[in-house]
């Protein structure tokens, strides 16, 4: 009857898993990227077009994608920049944190690769026995010694699809510390030229301030004289201590922007490290550099194959997908084989005498809890659907900022060209009104007035090149730009977690 019993039960066994392996194969959503338009709609404004020289070396055979060099900041020919990113990228303690979860991604993805193989064990014991009552106590000793192994076997594929979602994450890793570089490259650039724009502004207010104290002393002369009123002493007066207060004010924002740019150096605030300096003011050909150095934006499409976290995204939905397969699996009958050799004796000298092997097998029926066979696996493909819907929204939105950093960067670069002007202009008002000041036909506050409409224009025009430069970072963020080697696009993940 016993007998009876076990093969019914082991019959039982064998048809729900001939059952849920007939069920095993599944439909899963496919990973279908939004549709891309076949063209950016601001590249026809000329940002994002390549040169003639520059259209051999950023275009494949086919002259449809895009090349982003690697160091593209050394386009902008600051040797102080490019050595300022170099030692960022060098010392930064973002990049050592990422290099850190790659490691434990490594370490996860070999711990869930381990469990498609056999796991050894071994046991040492000794043991002394000794009556605590009784006529008779005397002490028995035995030693045993035993090795062993425990196999679970993947029947199904659960585990490989386990050891899929680890491998996956570490994919995604090492995308996330290229994402991480290029992040803090363009973070290093971006302060640079912020910095560089401080410098100018400074410029621009002391040449104001020697402006108006200028004004100063030749209208207490003519007050001296007679020929200017106290009125006029006055407001010449307010010019400089107006300045003066501009002045400061922008001083202490260039000291606060040093101590960003230390800080982001790995330095202490206030000290760069060895070899760094910082910069002196904008290039005078500014503009110039920034046309040289605009990238070429290639097509919408190759942004998914180029963006380092659109494509780490892309390594963990597929993550998602394979851990539904995954919960589906985890219900189905898992057999396990275990073996051990062992030997045992009262005598040290005679443990390998008596030496025991034994095999065993082991079938758990995890299918016996419908709440979680049912719960589970819906709950992962719900979050897979999520993770689906977040990264089409991710891949819009990327989309979307490359489309605003063309658009930016065409206006900034028409903004350059009109504030370029209209600082001169500006300064011929100056100029012109100082000399009809002179002649006393207008007033002192006609030309304090040109005077300070000369500094907002000279100022406005440092802003537009500092934004055009900026706009330019933006783009080639957007477009995914790395922080080493040429950021050639790479294939799309193929591991099949079907």
């Amino acid at each position: 009857m016993l007998a009876v019993m076990r093969y019914a039960f082991f019959l039982a066994a064998a048809a729900a898993s001939a059952l849920l392996a007939a069920c095993a194969h599944r439909t899963t959503p496919d990973i279908t990227p939004p549709q891309t338009p076949a063209a950016w709609q601001h590249a026809s404004s000329g940002a994002g077009a390549p040169s003639d020289t520059q259209s051999d070396a950023r275009t494949g055979a086919d002259g449809a994608q895009e090349r982003i060099p690697a160091e593209w900041w050394k386009q902008y020919e600051q040797p102080a920049l490019n050595a300022a990113v170099a030692h960022a990228l060098a010392h930064s303690g973002a990049l050592a944190n990422a290099l850190l979860k790659l490691r434990t991604a490594d370490l996860r993805a070999e711990a869930a690769g381990a469990a498609l193989r056999p796991t050894p064990s071994g046991n040492v014991t000794a043991s002394v026995n000794r009556p605590v009552t009784g006529s008779a106590q005397r002490s028995t000793r035995s030693y045993g010694v035993s090795l062993g192994a425990s196999w679970e076997i993947d029947l199904w594929g659960k585990l490989g699809a386990q050891a899929d979602m680890a491998t996956f994450e570490r994919e995604a890793a090492v995308l996330d510390g290229d994402q991480a570089a290029a992040t803090l490259a363009a973070s290093v650039v971006r302060q640079y030229w912020q910095l560089a724009a401080m410098q100018e502004r400074i410029r621009v207010a002391r040449q104001s301030l020697a402006h108006a104290e200028r004004t100063l002393s030749l209208t207490q002369a003519q007050h001296a004289a007679g020929a200017a009123s106290g009125l006029d002493e006055a407001q010449a007066a307010q010019a400089v201590q107006t300045q003066q207060v501009a002045l400061a004010a922008q001083q202490q924002q260039r000291t606060e922007m040093r101590h960003a740019f230390a800080v982001l150096l790995d330095a202490a605030p206030g000290h760069l490290p060895a070899g760094i300096a910082e910069p002196d003011g904008l290039p005078q050909n500014a503009a110039q550099l920034a046309a040289r150095a605009q990238p070429g934006a290639g097509v919408p499409a190759s942004l998914l194959a180029r963006r380092p976290d659109l494509r780490a995204a892309e390594w963990r939905l597929r993550g998602t997908l394979a851990n539904v397969q995954a919960q589906k699996l985890s219900f189905y009958p898992a057999l396990s084989l275990t073996g051990t050799l062992g030997t045992g004796s009262a005598s040290l000298l005679k443990i390998l005498s008596n030496p025991v092997a034994a095999l065993g097998a082991g079938l758990s029926l995890p299918f016996l809890n419908a709440g979680e066979m049912r719960r589970n696996p819906q709950i992962a493909q719900n979050e897979h659907e999520q993770a689906v819907n977040t990264f089409r929204q991710t891949l819009l939105q990327a989309l979307a900022d490359v489309e605003n950093a063309l658009s930016s960067t065409a206006t900034q670069r028409d903004a350059v060209q009109r504030q370029a002007a209209l600082a001169a202009q500006a300064r011929r008002i100056d100029e012109m009104t100082e000399t009809r000041y002179r002649a006393g036909a207008v007033p002192l506050r006609d030309w304090l007035t040109a005077q300070e409409s000369r500094r907002q224009s000279e100022l406005a025009e440092v802003d537009a090149q500092l934004n055009l430069l900026l706009a330019q970072v933006q783009l080639y963020q957007a477009l995914g730009a790395s922080a080493g080697g040429l950021n050639a696009p790479a294939p799309a993940p193929t591991p099949d977690t079907q």
